[in-house]
């Protein structure tokens, strides 16, 4: 693990902006093809295009070496959180959605705290309770604008943080030196048979046309695909406690896309509410200048 380089920084800044781009893409499929069935199509898209490539690239003994821990990170990762995120997003503004998504480091702290034994400092337990202030707010946004439209898809987006904190942590400590992708490459495969018998029980009566797909592959090939080969290569090179600062940065790029795409308001309650969530990721983290929570 290294010091993150100028190099490192502008692939965050990219990553970023990719996955920021994703709550887009859920919110502009998910309602034409339903949760599991959208994300099968992600995985299933995702794999097309890396399984070769991890073929092609020697992978495929470190694919078999280390089978099992990947199969458990493609249940964490990907498989079951990627559902939820997609039927919160039946019900939940893109900005919103991706505020949601910002609270993963807090659920990463807490398991690296209990499972792992890295130290959690009074400055980070008041970061949970700021970031945990912000969900607050972001709850009971009263206005229609917020686009959160039932009661469950809040809960459904955070369970979905718990097990990508889960995964992060399981990655960092126990998949060290994995390239990412064999990690993505085996991921999307698990996925995509685990998530099978679930979609033919959930495929839509009639199949969506015209330009619909486009948001399936971009949420496949680039969002998922190239997004976690850059994600897990940023964490062997500078570690999951820095390569997680692109929550910073994706809740900004998803509301910006939001704006500009599909008209979605920016509300006074989500303004405040994210900037909340985001201040507890970085008292939480360590991220501020000067503050360093987590430690071995």
């Amino acid at each position: 693990m290294q010091q993150a380089t100028l190099r490192d920084y502008i692939e965050l800044l990219i990553l970023s902006a990719i996955w920021g781009s994703s709550f887009l893409f859920l919110r502009i499929a998910s309602p034409e093809f339903g949760p599991v069935f959208l994300i099968e199509l992600r995985v299933a898209s995702g794999l097309i295009v890396l399984m070769p490539m991890c073929l092609l690239m020697g992978k495929f003994a470190e694919l078999k070496q280390h089978w099992k821990m990947i199969f458990i990170v493609s249940l964490f990762n990907m498989a079951v959180p990627f559902c939820f995120f997609a039927y919160s997003s039946l019900n939940m503004g893109a900005g919103v959605l991706s505020i949601m998504n910002a609270t993963v480091p807090f659920f990463t702290a807490i398991i690296a705290f209990v499972v792992y034994q890295q130290r959690l400092h009074r400055i980070g337990l008041a970061g949970l309770m700021v970031g945990f202030l912000g969900v607050v707010v972001l709850v009971f946004d009263p206005s229609e604008a917020s686009g959160v439209t039932s009661q469950l898809a809040i809960p459904s987006a955070l369970f979905a943080c718990v097990l990508y904190g889960i995964a992060l942590n399981i990655v960092s400590n126990k998949l060290q030196g994995v390239s990412g992708v064999t990690i993505t490459a085996g991921g999307l495969f698990f996925s995509t048979i685990v998530l099978l018998p679930f979609a033919l029980g959930q495929q839509p009566e009639v199949m969506p046309q015209g330009s619909v797909w486009l948001s399936v592959l971009a949420l496949g090939v680039v969002c998922t695909g190239f997004g976690y080969i850059l994600f897990y290569r940023l964490i062997a090179r500078i570690g999951s406690q820095q390569a997680i600062m692109t929550t910073y940065l994706i809740p900004i790029f998803s509301i910006l896309w939001g704006n500009l795409f599909l008209a979605e308001s920016i509300t006074l309650f989500m303004f405040f509410g994210g900037m909340l969530v985001l201040m507890g990721v970085g008292m939480t983290t360590g991220r501020f200048p000067g503050i360093a929570i987590l430690s071995k």
